[in-house]
């Protein structure tokens, strides 16, 4: 019978960024990595910003084994392990429940993973975001695993529950101890706000210096500002931005997406001893936002960050090419004129001697290393293309020819 043959299986997949509007920060469980508040965050399209992850199991590995960018790594990070488990406790009771056919694979099979990332990791681009929602997602397809993959995710980082989806996501945060109810969901698809636009302007590439996870435990264990955030604010902030989404209100959206990131430092400097993700170039994008805006009259564009100085700004289509040039004025690129903007394309504009005057910035050249131009996009993908493997037939990553 052909199906007691041992299977071996390969898939790869392919998964994306998201950027919070409303803000994640602080667990009240650090195990299981259940947060304080809930979020809602904005997909970002996969041709620009996508971790891609192959996951391999066969009765001839040894033991499990992950590559990041090339490089293997210790897999007995406890929130690596925490995914691995998780995952194949739901394989198992799968199996047990013997809803599905019995799979012919045996759970006991090592499993080997290599993962890389189009864009700088852990340059506060939320790439363990990425990263741990590709590798429950490509882990989910090989053990057979279906439904909702939140609590695999979010083992690994709380926000990767949140690039499940494409499109708008909020993460419910639950009130249950076992964390079952805190879980993702898509509140509108990608398609749904085409005119939206996300420039991300790479202030440093560099590794920050105080990781989110032990920001996020200093901050509840000193921070009043925090706790008067998670339960006063963003209940109601959470259902202003759904309905500003809905409704593609740009002005609100844009208003409520730059105060609650403003907030959510303010909450960094709460902390003691205090947290400081922004550096001198990071303020200086947000001057710029509001000049921009008071020019215009309007709220045309609006800046979030996360736990790093890199902006990410949402504006709509007719603003795009007026705003870059904006940033190009006030941050000339060094050397890279050609290379400064990376992703969509945008028509060179040039600016108006009035906006100039609005602005009224001294250039700082070479302070922003570049942007990278993108769009609202899709959930995880599943490559069915055996080229895009990251892993080769003998279970190890594919030298580059």
């Amino acid at each position: 019978m052909a199906s007691e043959k041992p299977q071996d299986l390969v898939v790869t997949c392919t998964a994306p960024v998201n950027i919070a509007v409303i803000k994640y920060w602080g667990k009240r469980d650090e195990a299981l990595i259940l947060p304080i508040n809930s979020s809602l965050s904005v997909t970002l399209h996969q041709d620009q910003l996508k971790t891609i992850t192959t996951a391999a199991i066969s009765k001839d590995f040894t033991e499990d084994r992950i590559w990041l960018n090339g490089q293997e790594e210790d897999v007995g990070q406890p929130r690596l392990q925490a995914c691995l488990r998780e995952i194949r406790r739901l394989a198992r009771k799968r199996r047990s429940t013997g809803d599905g056919d019995a799979l012919p694979l045996s759970l006991s099979y090592k499993v080997h993973v290599a993962s890389e990332n189009n864009f700088p990791t852990a340059a506060g681009l939320a790439s363990s975001a990425a990263g741990y929602a590709c590798l429950a997602y490509t882990l989910a397809r090989v053990y057979g695993v279906e439904g909702d993959l939140s609590e695999v995710a979010r083992r690994g980082s709380g926000s990767a529950c949140r690039s499940l989806y494409g499109g708008f996501v909020e993460w419910q945060m639950g009130e249950q101890a076992d964390g079952k109810d805190s879980i993702a969901r898509q509140i509108a698809p990608e398609w749904h706000w085409p005119q939206l636009r996300v420039l991300i302007l790479v202030v440093s590439a560099e590794k920050k210096q105080m990781g989110s996870t032990a920001g996020m435990q200093t901050s509840v264990e000193t921070s009043t500002l925090l706790k008067f955030r998670a339960e006063s604010i963003v209940p109601e902030r959470m259902k202003e931005m759904t309905r500003c989404i809905q409704e593609r209100d740009f002005q609100t959206f844009a208003q409520l997406t730059m105060k609650d990131s403003n907030q959510f430092h303010a909450t960094c400097l709460d902390t003691f001893p205090p947290i400081s993700y922004l550096n001198d170039t990071s303020r200086r994008i947000i001057q710029l936002v509001h000049r921009f805006n008071t020019h215009h009259g309007q709220t045309k564009v609006a800046y979030t960050f996360d736990a790093g100085p890199n902006a990410v700004i949402f504006t709509l289509d007719d603003t795009v090419a007026e705003f870059v040039a904006a940033v190009r004025h006030s941050f000339p690129p060094a050397t890279n004129g050609d290379k400064f903007l990376k992703g969509l394309p945008v028509t060179p504009v040039l600016l108006s001697s009035e906006l100039k005057a609005a602005l009224a910035m001294e250039p700082s050249p070479g302070a922003v290393q570049y942007i990278i131009a993108t769009q609202v996009g899709p959930g995880p993908q599943v490559l069915d293309n055996a080229h895009a493997h990251l892993l080769g037939p003998d279970g190890l990553p594919q030298q580059d020819p």
